[in-house]
């Protein structure tokens, strides 16, 4: 009768050390995979240039800072339709903010960031742009 007890519980402990192995490999990589989706840049950086169409403080639950950059060119998304290239984007810090929301109009070079996902804190868009790199008045090219 012992020697059944002592057989039951060394499959049990057994089947219980599988189940928690088991768990601990699924939170890792479950945890990878937020890490990968939420907060790992999908490219590391880049630069955009246009002039900033607007740049607002919006959201009902997470405030955050949007912007939409207009660049230069055309480019057709359906053949025998042509649309401006608009940059759709998430602004990471107030102070980046404050320079664009005071500055309307003008060229912007900005460094943005871009993400796999979208997290409602951090923005509406997978682009993040952290710094202005420069800017400059409409009328003066360089």
């Amino acid at each position: 009768m012992d020697e059944l007890k002592k057989e039951g519980k060394r499959r049990g402990s057994g089947f219980r050390r599988f189940f928690r192995t088991f768990v601990i490999i699924l939170i890792l990589v479950l945890a990878g995979y937020i890490y990968w989706k939420y907060y790992f840049p999908y490219t590391s950086d880049g630069v955009k240039s246009g002039y900033l169409n607007y740049a607002v403080r919006k959201g009902q639950l997470f405030k955050t800072y949007e912007g939409k950059l207009i660049q230069e060119g055309l480019r057709t998304k359906a053949v025998g339709s042509i649309q401006s290239n608009e940059f759709e984007f998430s602004i990471k810090s107030k102070e980046v903010f404050e320079v664009l929301k005071m500055n309307s109009g003008k060229i912007f070079d900005l460094h943005y960031k871009e993400y796999n996902g979208i997290i409602p804190w951090r923005g509406n868009t997978r682009y993040i742009v952290d710094s202005i790199i420069s800017m400059r008045n409409p009328d003066s090219r360089f």
